[in-house]
């Protein structure tokens, strides 16, 4: 999963961000709350700690409600009596954890909310590449996509599918519901491609079709 950890403690912060890391999870670790912001378009699920040095964790914590529904688990010296006493303020996130905490618990709390979330939400991911359906969006690492409607269908397609060969038959009844003449197919598969950037996720292949992938590294 894709973490946005934000802790202003740096000994703190890269502890998390290693232990994290070492798990198999894409970690950002900030300590301002305009990098912060700047991030949830790519995060699936949020670290806070409810200190920080510009301002506390819950004026953080209410920008990104105003944002975003990104599942937010907060750090916090607070125990439960005293975490209630906050209100709506300390509601607005997900769940907290009271230090001190071990790693493994952070993690399951957190993977719990995340699963949660993907489930209230449906999202097509492929390596940098993210396509929510419901909302009409997609990104390209952080970057929101400005893709046409046929675009859009055309790289869900790609996203049900990653990696294998499909026809240009197969795009045509997907994207068109029917089968139309290639050069229409090609022109928006061009503005398809010219959006994504490069590298290019879309590869030709000679006489089959079209498919997604990426090498890695």
């Amino acid at each position: 999963m894709r973490v946005l950890l934000v802790e202003d403690d740096p000994g703190v912060r890269e502890a998390l961000e290693l232990g994290l890391s070492l798990e198999g999870h894409e970690v950002r670790a900030v300590d301002r709350p305009e990098e912060a912001l700047g991030l949830l378009s790519w995060a699936e699920g949020v670290v806070l700690d409810v200190l920080l040095p510009q301002g506390d964790g819950f004026s953080l914590l209410r920008a990104i409600r105003e944002r975003s529904e990104v599942p937010v688990l907060m750090l916090t010296a607070l125990d439960g009596v005293e975490w209630r006493g906050k209100g709506p303020r300390a509601r607005a996130a997900d769940d907290y954890l009271v230090k001190p905490y071990s790693l493994q618990e952070l993690l399951a709390r957190l993977e719990a909310l995340v699963r949660r979330a993907r489930r209230r939400e449906e999202v097509l991911a492929y390596k940098d590449l993210r396509l929510y359906p419901r909302r009409m969006e997609a990104f390209r690492g952080e970057r929101r996509l400005a893709l046409s409607p046929k675009a859009f269908l055309l790289l869900k397609a790609f996203l049900e599918a990653p990696e294998e060969v499909l026809s240009k038959e197969a795009l045509m009844r997907k994207v068109w519901g029917e089968e139309v003449e290639p050069a229409t197919l090609e022109v928006h598969l061009s503005a398809l491609r010219k959006a994504l950037g490069e590298p290019s996720p879309i590869q030709t292949v000679r006489g089959y079709g079209y498919r997604l992938f990426l090498p890695e590294g």
